[in-house]
């Protein structure tokens, strides 16, 4: 069975029928109604316009959820990028990163290089629970998985997070690698 093609009453109908809640998805990630709002306009007039060339055979709440979620995280990566840079940019020419601790510089590089070897999904979920403060069903509704497997994702986050900064943490610089260290 084919579906009816979208046409203008098909697409009022799909708007009163997700609209809203494609309104919601976005401000929970962002915090932002009006923005939220736009980034679900955007992503209706983006089916309005690819209405002759639409995959009929996807799910189009699926289409829909997914749309606005990923517009809503590159919003917040912009941001986040944005923000991340904002002090670089005020910064006078006496306080550069150059003038960080050697420890400081060696912590930085160990975070990127822990959060690299993450999987694209677990990095994403720590992003989302640590970075955007989503709680964990928040994240399980935004990324269309189960809340057991987002508890799954941070728990190896953590872990691999753990293992990398265990030089840098409290009580276990001495530990690690150090006389007596069973590799355990």
């Amino acid at each position: 069975m084919t579906s009816p093609p979208l046409d203008a009453r098909v697409f009022e109908q799909i708007f009163r029928d997700h609209y809203a809640r494609m309104v919601s998805i976005g401000d929970r990630l962002l915090g932002d109604p009006a923005r939220s709002e736009e980034l679900a306009q955007d992503v209706l007039l983006e089916l309005w316009r690819s209405r002759t060339r639409f995959d009929e055979t996807i799910p189009l709440s699926a289409y829909l959820y997914r749309s606005i979620r990923n517009r809503a995280l590159n919003e917040l990566r912009h941001l986040r990028v944005m923000r991340d840079a904002a002090p670089r940019l005020h910064q006078n020419e006496h306080a550069r990163p150059a003038d960080l601790s050697l420890e400081e510089q060696e912590q930085d590089a160990a975070v990127r290089r822990a959060m690299a070897q993450l999987p694209d999904r677990c990095r994403e979920v720590f992003e989302l629970s640590r970075v955007d403060q989503l709680s964990y069903a928040e994240i399980a509704e935004v990324m269309g998985i189960t809340t057991k497997t987002v508890e799954a994702h941070m728990a190896r986050a953590l872990r691999t997070l753990r293992g990398a900064l265990s030089p840098f943490l409290p009580g276990t610089r001495d530990r690690v690698g150090g006389p007596g260290h069973s590799g355990v």
